[in-house]
């Protein structure tokens, strides 16, 4: 497999870097562009309605004659959730792994791309070519199946890319960090490493998700009642370890949760779930058994406000209702950001007198990310000319930093980069270089990127003082009020228990609209802009209060 003659290489991220979540990573080499992996990011708490948060691809969109192609090294949501939404503006080849690939078909389902995508299935053995350019991949071990490192192969060096990684020694899924295929890499000569910092700043190797068969065999343990494990939806390691733990109790699994049943389905279909002595029943033959004779499988271990664990916990989830001899077990450990969601769940889900299970000490959780000792490990093997570290916010990033200077790799070997920012490769020195755009496309229900900063902040505004909408009628001939003004609040104040000043901010839009008629006003955004300044500064004098006011004139 022959290099591709490379003489310039830029390498920049839309996505993944000073953040968790929204992985994106481009590869310009020459005249050609390659993508490698496209996801998507929960939304911030001041994201108000947003649903997930895209990488903005404008420079793809100016260039899309250039991109051959996206690469996806494994099958979780801030990954590859942005690939739908991509489709429908480039029309290019996605290349995955078998699992990868039907989760990803499976959410251009859901999305609707508009177009049958091109597919292109690989193995951790494949070698291909994305435009003109030779491609390898290497596996990896990562909490979901068909993980893959990625090897981009120019004349000035191959470019490795891990992808999300940790060194499990005793795998559940049985597949190892093909460690033998990194030291042949390395002993090439690799220009640049791209690598996971999620947990750079954790000492020591992160534990074996076997160590998890433990933890739940303890938290199963006399479980008098119903026992709800809430997951990742995409964890399907963990899924096996449940249903493993579930059979040594004699309890049936039900799945519950929209996403996680077709990814339980899926994964079933292509063979990474085994349940060979049929303990998954569906969640509505729940109600043959005793509580004590089924585990319900869920999501929502991350405080998602609407998730189907947040719905138990309020009583409201339709098929299950958590008692007081329940167990709950929630199977992960807080994403950056999600400390104060996860903080709520735990205290509602403990109001139902439910046993909660969670956290680091009681064994029911381990990272799917490398720790320090498994980086160093990557950087050894790897021995990369120039470093790049990847997905993490950028204290992760800084720590990884640190990480690669420990084994040795020089200050002006690393560069720490931002979203957008470009490095660039001639004749195997790298230099740091101009910035292409970036940014965030926010997903609304239906709609892609309608929802901006004016809405976040009309949003914002209606969420902390409300709106204010003055309605007036107007005769324009004979330029006098005919009716009105009349003042709806929402929000804002409870209109009974302030009639005073409800009386004094309709006097106030009178006197407003009689001097803007005195003055042979005509335009409606000329007195409507009068009225909102106007009475802005007048319930804000009296209440410290900035509704949002809308004035609406009717003629007549």
């Amino acid at each position: 497999m022959s290099n591709q003659q490379t003489e310039k290489i830029r390498i920049f991220s839309l996505g993944g870097l000073g953040e968790v979540g929204k992985n994106m990573y481009v590869m310009e080499l020459d005249e050609e562009m390659i993508i490698v992996d496209a996801g998507c990011m929960h939304p911030a708490d001041d994201m108000l309605g947003v649903d997930i948060v895209i990488p903005d691809i404008t420079y793809l969109l100016e260039n899309k004659d250039k991109v051959k192609g996206i690469i996806l090294s494994h099958g979780h949501e801030d990954h590859i959730a942005a690939v739908p939404y991509i489709l429908r503006d480039l029309n290019v080849p996605v290349y995955g792994a078998k699992f990868t690939l039907a989760l990803v078909k499976d959410q251009c389902n859901e999305v609707k791309v508009g177009r049958k995508p091109e597919f292109v299935e690989i193995t951790s053995d494949s070698k291909i070519r994305v435009g003109k350019t030779p491609v390898s991949f290497f596996g990896t071990n990562h909490s979901i199946p068909d993980s893959l490192g990625i090897v981009i192969h120019t004349s000035q060096g191959p470019i490795v890319y891990t992808g999300d990684f940790k060194f499990d020694q005793n795998p559940v899924g049985g597949l190892k960090t093909e460690m033998g295929k990194l030291t042949e890499i390395g002993d090439k000569g690799v220009l640049c490493l791209l690598s996971d910092s999620h947990n750079a700043e954790v000492p020591g190797s992160t534990q074996s998700e076997s160590f998890v068969a433990e933890g739940l065999k303890d938290a199963f343990h006399e479980a008098p009642g119903c026992i709800i494990v809430a997951i990742y939806s995409s964890n399907i390691h963990r899924i096996q370890q449940v249903i493993h733990a579930a059979e040594k109790k004699g309890r049936k699994v039900a799945i519950v949760g929209k996403v996680i049943e077709r990814t339980t389905s899926i994964a079933k279909d292509l063979g990474y779930l085994l349940d060979e002595k049929n303990t998954i029943i569906p969640k509505k033959d729940m109600k043959n058994y005793n509580r004590d004779q089924y585990v319900v499988l869920t999501t929502g271990s991350q405080g998602e406000p609407m998730s189907s664990l947040a719905k138990m916990a309020q009583g409201s989830h339709p098929q299950v209702k958590i008692e007081k001899l329940d167990r709950i077990v929630i199977s992960s450990m807080p994403d950056p950001g999600n400390e104060k969601l996860v903080s709520q769940m735990v205290d509602l889900l403990s109001r139902t007198g439910a046993d909660v299970i969670y956290g680091r000490d009681k064994k029911v959780h381990v990272s799917g990310h490398a720790g320090q000792e498994e980086l160093k490990l990557m950087l050894n093997l790897i021995k990369p000319q120039y470093f790049i570290p990847i997905s993490g916010e950028y204290r992760m990033q800084y720590a990884h930093r640190q990480v690669a200077k420990s084994v040795g790799t020089e200050e002006n070997q690393i560069f720490l980069l931002e979203k957008g920012d470009v490095v660039e490769f001639t004749k195997r020195k790298a230099n740091r270089v101009n910035k292409v755009h970036s940014g965030h496309v926010l997903i609304d229900g239906l709609g892609v990127g309608d929802v901006g900063n004016i809405v976040l902040r009309d949003r914002r505004l209606l969420s902390k003082d409300g709106i204010l909408v003055v309605v007036v009628t107007l005769n324009k001939s004979h330029s006098k009020i005919i009716s009105g003004p009349d003042i709806i609040s929402r929000g804002f104040v409870y209109v009974r228990e302030s009639e005073e000043l409800i009386k004094h901010a309709e006097k106030l839009v009178t006197e407003t609209l009689q001097q803007s008629i005195e003055q042979n006003q005509t335009e409606w955004a000329q007195m409507k802009g009068q009225i909102r300044d106007h009475l802005s500064r007048f319930l804000y004098e009296k209440t410290k209060r900035r509704p949002m006011i809308m004035p609406i004139i009717m003629e007549t």
